[in-house]
């Protein structure tokens, strides 16, 4: 006749089979709250809080727009100038695409939709994800973003939409540099 298998413990104080829940349940020498990135350079701010310029809402450790804006909550609000503001005021991006190729002239205005339509949908639930400048220069398109993941996610979009050849170049600082080419 078999044994039946032995329970152990867990820290909870149920009691589960094996070593691996027990494992998994110690959180020992883990940070219980970790700093969002605008809290590493600002600090936290008080919640809520409002930016003057773009009006998203600082609610929950993140900057939203598709939180219910109310007045009461706008009374007690602090207002201040959300990062993503700041930095557009200042031309500071983190992500730098460059659009290259003969295909650029011939759908230029294709190509500047999506960028706008892949912004719009990133800016609505995380508005410090925004596009700071679109420029032409000679056969290009230079596409300053806030965030490194917008630009990623532009060159993911336009490789998708219009095929072609991107290429990710990570720097020390922070930055993205991120290059869709294609030709005819």
């Amino acid at each position: 006749m078999a044994k039946p298998p032995t329970k152990r413990p867990t820290e909870k104080g149920a009691e589960q089979k094996g070593k691996g829940l027990i494992r998994s349940l110690s959180r020992s020498g883990t940070k219980d709250r970790k700093a969002h990135s605008g809290e590493v350079h600002q600090g936290r701010l008080r919640e809520p809080t409002a930016c003057e310029q773009c009006g998203a809402v600082f609610m929950k450790r993140s900057w939203r727009r598709d939180h219910k804006v109310t007045l009461a909550l706008l009374d007690r609000a602090a207002w201040t100038v959300c990062p993503a503001c700041e930095q557009a005021k200042g031309k500071m991006g983190q992500g730098r695409v460059l659009v290259r190729g003969k295909f650029v002239l011939a759908h230029e205005d294709a190509i500047r939709a999506r960028i706008r339509n892949v912004a719009a949908r990133a800016g609505y639930t995380q508005p410090e994800r925004r596009v700071i400048s679109v420029d032409r220069e000679g056969d290009a398109l230079e596409v300053l973003t806030t965030s490194q993941k917008l630009a990623h996610r532009i060159v993911n979009e336009l490789k998708k939409a219009f095929r072609g050849r991107a290429t990710f170049n990570w720097s020390d600082d922070g930055t993205l540099l991120a290059v869709w080419r294609r030709e005819a």
